[in-house]
């Protein structure tokens, strides 16, 4: 499957820099190409100027491979002529999602579950902070977006911030976007307790000579890589303001397990650490975290291969009152805002959902989806719904009621993007929430048919599935349609975060603009190298060879770099 995934990818960033034209109009190309030209020399440190390439079989060391095109799409308005002349700036902003920073020596780990469950082990992962510094350092350096030229309003990470769910992966989360000095370091400060150094030939062990499944499949011995995965280093920090959306992994026990497992911390903060289970066992409990089934510890823990390895009370899982406080300490302000979206009355972890202004007439509402009744996946609770429900009829001038029918009132339009970490399709998990036990849960297909009743909704941007998807939800009417976009993960390939922009085309339509970035790191290094830079080259590169990825998270054309027509509700 790894092969004929990449193969796929291979031959999708073959197309070069351009146009690809969904419906074609008469004077598209000449439109398209003119602003290409325009806008060259800002697709520079993007996906439009060059893209990670590699082979299609066996390991792959990787390339600067060609730009991909922009996919102009008129799913639900056909665009404009002259619109490139007429169009002005609304916002820009750049997306952040599923970063899952880990503490990859945790006693509370799954790894001997990889060969079920293919994220919980990555070879990679132990390069996760080092390596999201460097795509923060990439989106310090563009500070526009390619299309519109704006300044970026914001940075916006929707959810899955941690993996582990960990005290410790907080602090290194908020650090890595903040600035300052990390050790992604736990239990020994002197050595690596995890299992890529525990001599499983089930992990890649890049320290030593042992014949393990990944240097069969062409892994590389890499002496040091896992000493200087955790040493210190320091973080440049993002040096514009940035906002935080809540996802499973910030909420529950590996982003799947119900919350209140009796005895869990003990096994967070303890000494035993269970590096391999025979296969049979492991199949069970692959299955059984995927359907969000209470498994007992001893279960989870026992009769597998268990080493002792450093307590560190750091590793603690946190509750969502103390993700909220920890965003709101001084000491985590950061470029800003306090907060970083949350509030005080956020503080007590019940209701972690909020408004806040993207620019001036665009306002953005971040998400709660997650639910802590078990599974990865989400909904939304009936008293969030209604509060969406207001918080749209508050700025809409018009809109339609729950029978169709339409309603017009005096108030101040905004127009509305929505972040959250679930898409539309994975918020069918409804489990009761712990934290709202009597409020009753409503899917995705719900959530969206009552966004469609608000033209001035323009995008809902979310994460959560490690895909590039941009999906449109056609309406009743034209005005009533909306972008769905959803953006592939920081730690699975393709590693990306998306850039959004928002014009306004003085014609009756909206553009929003799509533009994928990678981290600002070298393609290919010499392993021997130990900088910062290389060590986030090498997380890029086994990332793609990873034996479990799914390459085809890069996604088709038109849900990479894109013009994504609509109409303008405020006309």
């Amino acid at each position: 499957m790894a092969e004929l995934t990449r193969r796929a990818f291979t031959t999708a960033g073959a197309a070069g820099v351009g146009l690809l034209l969904c419906t074609p109009t008469a004077n598209a190309l000449d439109r398209a190409l003119r602003r290409t030209t325009q806008r060259a020399v800002r697709t520079v440190g993007t996906t439009l100027d060059q893209a990670a390439s590699g082979a299609s079989t066996g390991y792959s060391r990787l390339s600067a491979g060609p730009g991909w095109p922009v996919a102009v799409r008129a799913d639900l308005v056909a665009g404009k002529a002259g619109r490139d002349d007429r169009r002005t700036a609304l916002g820009a902003f750049v997306q952040f999602t599923d970063l899952h920073i880990t503490d990859t020596e945790s006693p509370a780990r799954f790894e001997y579950l990889h060969p079920f469950i293919g994220s919980a082990h990555r070879p990679q992962e132990t390069l996760g902070p080092v390596a999201t510094s460097a795509l923060v350092k990439r989106v310090n350096s563009l500070r526009a977006g390619p299309f519109t030229g704006r300044q970026f309003d914001f940075v916006m990470t929707t959810g899955d911030n941690t993996d582990n769910h960990e005290l410790l992966e907080l602090d290194w989360f908020l650090t890595t976007l903040n600035g300052g000095a990390i050790t992604p370091n736990s239990g020994d400060p002197n050595r690596y307790e995890g299992v890529q150094a525990s001599g499983n030939p089930e992990f890649w062990n890049p320290g030593t000579r042992l014949a393990d499944d990944y240097t069969k499949k062409g892994f590389p011995q890499v002496p040091g890589l896992l000493e200087a995965g955790i040493a210190p280093f320091t973080a440049p920090g993002l040096n514009l303001p940035w906002y935080c959306t809540f996802g499973n992994h910030d909420d529950s026990v590996v982003g799947t397990l119900p919350e209140g497992i009796p005895g869990i911390e003990g096994w967070y903060t303890g000494k035993y650490k269970v590096i391999g289970k025979d296969e049979s066992s492991a199949r069970k409990l692959g299955t059984a975290i995927q359907q969000g089934k209470s498994v007992p510890l001893g279960e989870l823990f026992g009769g597998g291969t268990i080493r002792e390895v450093t307590p560190d009370a750091r590793r603690r899982p946190f509750s969502t009152s103390e993700f909220v406080k920890a965003h709101l300490a001084a000491k985590n302000t950061g470029p800003g805002p306090v907060g970083h979206g949350f509030t005080d009355a956020n503080s007590d972890g019940r209701n972690v959902y909020y408004t806040f202004r993207i620019a001036p007439g665009v306002t953005g509402i971040s998400l709660d989806t997650t639910t802590q009744g078990g599974f990865a996946d989400g909904s939304i609770g009936l008293a969030q719904f209604n509060w969406v429900e207001a918080t749209l009829k508050r700025n809409s001038s018009t809109y339609y009621d729950f029978f169709g029918r339409k309603v017009t009132h005096s108030v101040t339009d905004e127009l509305f993007v929505l972040f959250s970490h679930h898409t539309s399709g994975t918020m069918g998990n409804l489990l009761p929430d712990a934290r709202h036990l009597l409020d009753p849960r409503l899917g995705g297909d719900t959530f969206v048919a009552m966004l469609q009743r608000f033209p001035n909704v323009v995008a809902w941007v979310n994460g959560h599935t490690h895909l590039n998807k941009i999906t449109p939800h056609v309406g009743k009417t034209p005005a009533q349609s909306f972008w769905e976009i959803n953006t592939a993960s920081h730690i699975d390939f393709p590693q990306h975060a998306r850039i959004i922009e928002l014009a306004d085309n003085h014609d009756g339509t909206l553009s929003v603009f799509t533009t994928l970035i990678e981290a600002d790191a070298p393609y290919a290094v010499d392993y021997s190298a130990r900088t910062p830079d290389a060590l986030a080259s090498m997380y890029r590169e086994f990332s793609y060879n990873d034996i479990h990825a799914n390459l085809s998270h890069v996604g088709e054309a038109g849900d990479r770099n894109t013009e994504l027509l609509l109409t303008n509700p405020l006309s």
